[in-house]
């Protein structure tokens, strides 16, 4: 029994034995919203016989990834839904061999080297647009996956893509299904048993796979020396006592910064376009700031300073479109937490979807409007209020390297071209590893 003592928090009962498994299966985000609205910032709610606490306070989720950090780690959840891609990685490593890794890899994410991929980004931001025309209909979340894949590739890997960015786009896309599909259903059918989906699993899987070792594999060939890559970093990163990344270790680093590095930029880009293309008001205003900042140039890393409606642009699409929109967490040893003592092994979640259109932080919380970024809301937030990287010792290490590109890419393509959604194209939230869209971002290109 995960509580200790007599309080217990409120929670939906749901059906017997499933609880709330159906609801979460049919529609996480709402049934997420739903509980903390009906039953406040600590809520109790089981899944096939198995407890899950949700806390919507930021104070709370402040407690636990930074406060009382040392008292949880990743939860099995989590692991479960990440481990066959990710291996080892920083993502999912607990303890000192996390340390360690971070420790090896956090060179390369210093902001003078992320500023040295400013050029690649925008060089394929530009290149990406190269077939663009007028009236063109294109599905904006393809394009920004197959764009972000190559400037992953290219700035963390020193290398071009070498299979269809489509390809990727659809084995990803099944992986992740596959993955959250299987840990929210009722009843799981083993891995190891042959059906369809566990075969297409597997093939799926060895072709990720195979692009990344192949990659490792063709940089050991030609020697390491002239690189100046994250690869080139990993490969020659040196621990405090002289020990080297091994190979499986660099495959599990490499695949998670792989995805990360293109995957959730990819779905806070697509985003962007939905919102302004929803939103024209805050579109224009977006074209004549970069109008007025950059005239006819290319952007330069210093013109980001300048684009304050640029960067609130991002933060509202970051709060009403979390890439990263659910974490979890299990505890390692008691703890209390909004006047509830949790034994070991309770599973903690808390959601940025559900946080950041919490109407106590946030007036209009369901509205996308840029503007309220404009003075000084970030810094008034309270603690954990607005976490779209995470907090605490594990706060995404890419963070500045997302924001770059993501920033790059932006202004890049917003002073060439403006978007309009298909009649009749409705856009559903998907919440995947990811928060993608169901059927995509299908518009209309209007050059400018």
């Amino acid at each position: 029994m995960p509580i200790i003592g007599n309080r217990v928090p409120p929670g939906p009962k749901g059906l017997p034995i499933v609880g709330s498994a159906f609801d979460l299966r049919d529609d996480p985000l709402n049934s997420m919203r739903r509980m903390a609205r009906e039953y406040g910032d600590v809520v109790r709610f089981h899944v096939m016989n198995r407890e899950r606490i949700l806390l919507n306070d930021p104070e709370l989720i402040h407690q636990v990834l930074v406060m009382q950090q040392s008292k949880f780690h990743k939860s099995e959840l989590t692991r479960r839904i990440t481990v066959r891609m990710l291996g080892q990685g920083l993502l999912i490593s607990e303890g000192d061999f996390w340390r360690r890794q971070r420790r090896l890899v956090q060179p390369a994410f210093h902001r003078m080297r992320v500023n040295d991929y400013a050029a690649p980004m925008l060089e394929l931001a530009e290149a990406h647009m190269g077939d663009w025309r007028d009236g063109d209909r294109r599905n904006m979340s393809e394009e920004m996956m197959a764009l972000t894949l190559g400037i992953a590739v290219r700035t963390l890997f020193g290398s071009e893509l070498p299979v269809g960015a489509a390809d990727v786009g659809r084995a990803m896309t099944f992986l992740m299904r596959y993955s959250l599909r299987r840990q929210r259903a009722p009843v799981r059918i083993p891995e190891t048993w042959p059906t369809p989906k566990n075969r297409r699993a597997n093939r799926e899987l060895a072709f990720v796979d195979s692009l990344v070792y192949r990659i490792i594999s063709e940089r050991q060939a030609s020697g390491n020396g002239n690189h100046n890559d994250l690869l080139a970093l990993l490969m020659s990163a040196m621990d405090e006592d002289g020990s080297q990344m091994t190979r499986q270790q660099l495959h599990d680093e490499a695949m998670t910064l792989f995805i990360a590095g293109h995957e959730t930029t990819a779905q806070m880009l697509s985003w962007t376009w939905y919102a302004l293309g929803e939103n024209p008001a805050a579109e224009a205003s977006l074209y004549a700031e970069l109008c007025s900042v950059l005239g006819g140039r290319a952007l330069t890393l210093a013109d980001l300073a300048q684009l304050p409606y640029l960067r609130a642009v991002m933060n509202e699409v970051l709060r009403l479109f979390p890439p990263a929109y659910i974490m979890a967490r299990e505890n390692v040893e008691p703890v209390e937490l909004g006047g509830y003592e949790f034994a070991p092994g309770t599973t903690i979640l808390f959601s940025q979807w559900v946080t950041h259109r919490d109407p106590r932080s946030f007036a209009d919380p369901d509205a996308f409007r840029p503007e309220r970024w404009l003075d000084g809301l970030e810094d008034r937030l309270p603690r954990c209020a607005y976490f779209p990287f995470g907090a605490g010792p594990r706060r995404c290490l890419g963070e500045g390297f997302a924001l770059l590109e993501a920033a790059t890419v932006i202004a890049t393509i917003a002073r060439r071209f403006s978007f309009r959604l298909l009649p009749g194209h409705s856009v559903i939230p998907e919440p995947l590893v990811t928060l993608r869209q169901r059927s995509g971002i299908h518009v209309q290109l209007h050059a400018r």
